[in-house]
């Protein structure tokens, strides 16, 4: 038996590809620095050759994975990685379903229409189609959201099967943001009900003062809610007239979204 061990080692050891390792360190390297780092900086905190970083990085910028900005000297990730992670979830038909009712969506509404999906533990924001106003939301694709004081994370949460739910729930800490932020479980599930009455969720300043968001989820062939789309905007823009036009816009879009996957108000959920 002793002498299997040290076999098995040498055998795993003949297998490994030391510059791809060295590539994917540099990926999850950057998915640490979103401002983008050099040459020189990745280098030094990878303990890489600057020959072998070199030719990584260029490998990956000619492939898409990365972008160089010839004025910072930086590079970035690129949104390749996003679009491969995202079709990993199986719903790789989903993003080119949403991108133009999206855009759709913000032709109606002014605002900047957004659309995310849950991650691990929390949501990931995908994309947005932005608004038309001087004064806008810019979101980063991969950008985390929370569930408990988001539109889309509610959206989602409240159409989510009791066992999948409570596994989310099992991973929220209900940070605090302001006096409006929801930072009990129990006044969560009760806000998750009012969601599945309405049809829609809202975050009324819950994470920032002055800001508002409104949203609704999407829904796949089998019932499951997949992602969200919502809206964000100031609070003096949002009128009560313009929020209902709003809430009826948002609504239209998803049914005709979850339409496209297969989805009828008879799939249970």
């Amino acid at each position: 038996m002793e002498s299997v061990i040290p076999n098995m080692e040498k055998g795993e050891e003949n297998y490994k590809v030391p510059n791809l390792e060295k590539g994917i360190a540099v990926l999850e390297y950057l998915s640490l620095h979103p401002q983008g780092e050099t040459l020189q900086d990745i280098k030094s905190k990878l303990d890489i050759s600057q020959t072998t970083a070199y030719r990584i990085l260029n490998t990956l910028v000619r492939l898409d994975y990365l972008n160089y900005n010839e004025d910072t000297k930086r590079y970035k990730l690129s949104r390749k990685l996003l679009t491969l992670g995202f079709r990993s979830l199986n719903e790789h038909n989903l993003l080119e379903t949403v991108l133009p009712r999206l855009r759709d969506l913000r032709d109606r509404v002014g605002e900047t229409a957004c659309f995310g999906v849950l991650g691990n533990e929390k949501g990931i924001f995908i994309e947005q189609a932005q608004g038309h106003h001087t004064f806008r939301f810019v979101l980063s694709p991969g950008k985390p959201f929370e569930l408990h004081c988001s539109a889309p994370g509610k959206a989602i949460m409240a159409y989510l099967p009791n066992t999948v739910r409570d596994r989310y729930l099992s991973y929220m800490t209900f940070a605090r943001y302001n006096s409006r932020t929801i930072t009990t479980r129990e006044a969560y599930l009760e806000e998750l009900e009012r969601v599945r009455k309405v049809g829609y969720a809202m975050d009324n300043e819950e994470e920032l003062n002055g800001v508002i968001c409104v949203g609704a989820p999407i829904f796949n062939y089998t019932g499951y809610p997949c992602g969200a789309i919502w809206i964000s905007g100031p609070k003096d823009r949002l009128t009560k007239e313009i929020f209902r036009s709003t809430v009826d816009n948002i609504k239209e879009v998803v049914q005709s979204i979850s339409a496209e996957l297969g989805y009828s108000k008879n799939t249970k959920k």
